[in-house]
């Protein structure tokens, strides 16, 4: 399908021809000499003091003045057409459909505050980050949902879409590869992490909306509380699973600037945790058990798929560069036409 994204500069075709209506020569004043009228074309281009002499010595024939400034109007009009088309942005709409099958609409949500740099795992005796084993849990987790609609936020001081809800899964499991603790502020606000979740679900079909967070349990910072967002995700039919890193030492190490220090305000809230799992209708799950992605794709399993959506959007290949082309024709052809026709100068024999 043919289109012009910027149709409204069609207007500008007329512009040429209305400029001798707009441009018109003042008429002579009283006692103002006028203006010798010579035809278009003809011009004194020599200067000499017997003029009259020179020009009865020679005869000059009159240009083809038809043909030749017609055909010089014509090219100057084309070169404005071309540049005017350009600007329109003609453009070829190309139909590209998009099916998707049934499937359901996952939001994760995943802690990136500095909690998440602790050092309180341990993966084949060396200690491990809290980051790292989400981005192993859950990638795992990602590769496994086709046909699903899997979307990502982060949360740190403040939460943020990372990804929209989308097919691509390799995507998704690419930018969470590229999350880093303390990537979105120091604290956590893990309310706001829920609400903003809540409000990316809200409006896709009932029965599938399901958002996976992942946290430490400690809510820092935002403007809603962890509870009061699992309120708005009941009522919004949004069913969240909890999975719950880290652990309940009395000290725990943390890569800090560089260095491995040892803090005491890293400890997980699992009640808070467990709490908005089950006003939500969800579940609450552990990091470190390796059946808590089965038994969150089975309880998955259970709940309705949305229906196939079929959206064609109309990808554009720009046009521009032919009626670009035409104007730069016009112009290199108007060289041949420097004053709207040739001169032709046929010597006369002296008397």
């Amino acid at each position: 399908m043919f289109d012009f994204q910027w149709p409204w500069f069609a207007l500008l075709l007329p512009l040429p021809l209305l400029l001798p209506l707009i441009w018109r020569e003042r008429p002579p004043q009283p006692g103002e000499t006028p203006r010798e009228e010579q035809p278009e074309g003809e011009r004194i281009t020599l200067l000499h003091p017997h003029i009259e002499q020179l020009r009865a010595a020679y005869q000059t024939r009159r240009p083809r003045r038809p043909l030749a400034g017609w055909l010089h109007r014509i090219l100057l009009y084309l070169v404005w057409v071309g540049l005017v088309l350009a600007l329109m942005r003609p453009q070829w709409l190309a139909p590209h459909t998009e099916v998707s099958a049934p499937g359901y609409d996952l939001m994760l949500a995943v802690d990136a505050s500095h909690s998440m740099d602790a050092l309180d795992f341990t993966v084949e005796g060396r200690q491990v980050s809290r980051m790292q084993v989400v981005k192993g849990v859950m990638g795992r987790f990602i590769d496994e949902r086709a046909g699903d609609r899997i979307g990502l936020i982060i949360f740190g001081s403040g939460a943020y879409v990372l990804s929209p809800l989308t097919i691509d899964r390799a995507a998704v499991h690419m930018l969470l590869e590229r999350v880093v603790p303390s990537i979105a502020g120091g604290s956590t606000a893990l309310g706001d992490a829920v609400a903003l979740g809540v409000k990316k679900l809200r409006d896709r079909p009932p029965g599938s909306r399901v958002m996976i967070l992942i946290a430490d349990g400690d809510n820092t910072a935002g403007n809603f509380q962890p509870l009061e967002s699992a309120q708005l995700a009941r009522m919004a039919g949004v069913r969240i699973y909890v999975i719950g890193v880290g652990s309940n030492q009395a000290r725990i190490p943390i890569l800090h600037e560089g260095q491995i220090e040892y803090w005491d305000d890293l400890t997980m809230d699992e009640d808070t945790l467990q709490r908005l799992a089950e006003i939500t209708g969800g579940a609450y799950f552990r990091a470190t058990d390796t059946r808590a992605l089965e038994e969150i794709s089975r309880r998955i399993a259970e709940l309705e798929k949305t229906e196939t959506e079929t959206r064609t959007a109309y990808l554009p290949q720009p046009l521009y560069r032919w009626p670009l082309g035409l104007s730069l024709a016009a112009l290199l052809a108007l060289g041949l036409f420097p004053e709207g026709r040739r001169r032709f100068v046929v010597r006369q024999a002296s008397r």
